[in-house]
C-alpha cells in the first residue's frame, strides 16, 4: 500500500488526510509529494477515518471535478496557487 521503502509518519499521513479532504488538491498531488496511488490513498482514509466520514469523504471525491485531473478544465495545470510559497513557510494571509 505505502511507499515501498519508507513507512509514513504521523505527520505525513496527517498532511494525506488533509490533501485528500481539499477539494481542489488532485490525486496527482498527493502521488507526486508522498508516491501514494488514488486507491492507496483511498486505502490509508478507510484506516485512518471512522466509517463515516469515510463514507462521506468518498462520496464527495465521487462528486468532485477538480480532485482527479482528468475531470478538470484545462485552464488548470498546477497543483497549487502560483502565489502560495512551500507549505512550510506559507506567508501570504487568507483574503
Amino acid at each position: 500500500m505505502i511507499q515501498e521503502n519508507k513507512e509514513l509518519n504521523e505527520v505525513e499521513i496527517d498532511r494525506i488526510i488533509e490533501m485528500a479532504w481539499e477539494d481542489r488538491t488532485p490525486f496527482d498531488a498527493i502521488k507526486f509529494q508522498f508516491g501514494l496511488s488514488e486507491a492507496d490513498v483511498k486505502a490509508l482514509m478507510k484506516k485512518e477515518l471512522k466509517f463515516s466520514s469515510y463514507k462521506l469523504w468518498r462520496e464527495r471525491v465521487e462528486n468532485c471535478k477538480t480532485k482527479h485531473v482528468a475531470k478538470r478544465i484545462d485552464e488548470i495545470d498546477r497543483f497549487k496557487c502560483s502565489r502560495q510559497r512551500s507549505i512550510s513557510n506559507n506567508k501570504i494571509s487568507k483574503r
